[in-house]
């Protein structure tokens, strides 16, 4: 019996040894940098990478972990594609629409104008292929691409000046990046495009006349009310706002296969939390602001219209001359229409009386 027990309890110790090291290679220890587009005053979209981080530590019992590094740590804001081109980082947290200087293809990802909201584009982009045409664009930068989170439709932006008519934006100098701003040129402004943590010191210098950024929560944290008290709505340039997890693809594809999965499923957690956290904390901080003098305003229809426009007419003169834009955006632009057609009758109508015929309080 006690020879029986020592031989069983040999062979136990013989299949530990040979299972440790199994187990080890399977899970084995990884440590990546994801470099941020923003700073880390701008809690919910810096967050957004740091819930990555924590969720991917938490799925992995933390053998993959993600240290998660501001702007300019490890590179400037815009650095970001070119890093993971070289192969510099990992991975990056950022919004497509910085790059459109490479190529307006970039847009599609974060937003163009006159786009879908935050629910439709992300429909698009999980089930009406944009997430796989995205992907195609980004190959020959050598990026894997997961929508990382998303602000939804934002504010119109800072003005020091009322702006009555498209004709007040001429020669106006405003910070706005992407397709946006090259609309905004065609009506007669000047884009900039400028960081987070760097638009406040341009305004306070007068380097710029104008600015937008996201919405309530993080305008108020950066202070703009405090030099441009004139806040417009609707940001139409920016429908909604998703933001991307950018992965070089050679450390994508050297992850084991659950890691993978970690990481897509934190990213898609990612992508929600975002959202419900704007939609939590912009009402509160609009309550705030115009409760220090700040001074909504609604941008006439006239200039929604000249706007509109002009980004559709740069779409078909992009899409004449470039191959990838042109295959984005037809896409884009026949799910769009589609899905406006949907959210027309049920969502539209419900919002529309709701918003126009409030209960009475009993």
């Amino acid at each position: 019996m006690d020879k029986r027990r020592f031989i069983r309890a040999g062979l136990a110790t013989a299949a530990a040894g040979i299972a440790a090291p199994a187990l080890a290679q399977a899970s084995p220890n990884i440590r990546w940098r994801i470099a941020s587009s923003f700073p880390k005053s701008l809690d919910t979209i810096y967050g957004g990478a740091e819930v990555l981080s924590k969720r991917i530590a938490q799925i992995t019992g933390g053998k993959f972990k993600i240290s998660v590094h501001a702007a300019g740590e490890l590179m400037p804001a815009f650095g970001v594609v070119d890093a993971l081109q070289q192969g510099s980082i990992e991975c990056a947290h950022t919004a497509s629409y910085y790059f459109v200087g490479k190529n307006k293809a970039f847009g599609f990802e974060t937003t163009i104008p006159f786009g879908m909201n935050q629910r439709q584009q992300n429909v698009w982009m999980y089930y009406g292929g944009g997430l796989s045409l995205v992907r195609d664009f980004l190959r020959d930068f050598n990026i894997v691409s997961f929508p990382g989170g998303n602000t939804g439709v934002q504010m119109g932006g800072w003005f020091k000046k009322e702006i009555r008519s498209v004709a007040d934006l001429k020669g106006l100098k405003m910070r706005i990046p992407g397709i946006g701003g090259e609309v905004m040129a065609r009506l007669g402004a000047v884009p900039q495009n400028i960081p987070g943590g760097d638009i406040y010191p341009a305004l306070e210098k007068g380097t710029i006349d104008a600015a937008e950024w996201v919405g309530p929560h993080d305008d108020e944290k950066l202070g703009f009310y405090k030099i441009a008290p004139h806040y417009y709505y609707p940001g139409w340039w920016e429908s909604n706002s998703m933001y991307s997890f950018y992965v070089n693809t050679k450390a994508w594809d050297a992850l084991p296969k659950d890691y993978q999965a970690a990481f897509e499923a934190a990213a898609a957690e990612a992508n929600i939390d975002m959202m419900a956290e704007y939609d939590f904390k912009n009402p509160q901080a609009l309550r705030r602001l115009v409760g220090n003098g700040v001074k909504l305003h609604a941008y006439s229809t006239e200039l929604m219209k000249a706007a509109q426009d002009a980004a559709f007419d740069l779409y078909a003169e992009e899409s004449e001359k470039n191959p990838a834009f042109k295959k984005l955006f037809e896409s884009w632009n026949k799910f769009r229409a589609d899905v406006t057609l949907w959210h027309r009758f049920a969502e539209h109508t419900l919002a529309t009386f709701q918003y126009a015929n409030p209960p009475k309080q009993r």
